[in-house]
């Protein structure tokens, strides 16, 4: 047991990832600013190298999510010569759904949901929001208590 836990630990290195409080199928990349009482599902992925990701308090990321700072999709067919980065901010009581994808530039606000399976661009999203498809839609204020 303790053989195959520096074996991974090695493979994490490699990879350029760390262990995590969440589970080892959870890829956490640089540093992100991770608040309390965070649940991260398996096969999600926070990728924060060359960026600022914060994921505030209380938050519910469930599994299959990409929050990625990262947009090297210019550089791999030549237009750009580097990597561009963008900060990411996932604000207190913030549920995103499975299958979500969570652009560099995102700045969601507290007390939102993020349906399952949308793509958030790099946007202000007000509190109390409902976000959902591809391309995104805001419901501004829909989880507003009356």
């Amino acid at each position: 047991m303790i053989k195959k836990k520096n074996e991974i630990k090695k493979i994490l290195e490699k990879l350029e990832l760390r262990e995590n409080p969440f589970h080892p199928l959870v890829f956490i990349n640089g540093k992100p600013k991770i608040g309390k009482n965070v649940y991260i599902g398996l096969f999600s992925e926070v990728n924060a190298k060359g960026a600022e990701v914060k994921i505030g308090n209380n938050c519910d990321i469930a599994s299959f999510v990409s929050i990625n700072c990262a947009d090297s999709h210019k550089k791999c067919i030549g237009l750009k010569k580097k990597i561009f980065n963008r900060k990411i901010i996932i604000g207190e009581n913030v549920f995103i759904g499975s299958h979500s994808f969570i652009k560099g530039g995102a700045n969601i606000g507290h007390h939102s949901v993020i349906s399952a399976g949308s793509i958030v661009d790099g946007k202000k999203i007000p509190p109390y929001s409902l976000i959902y498809g591809n391309p995104m839609k805001i419901k501004k204020g829909y989880y507003k208590k009356k």
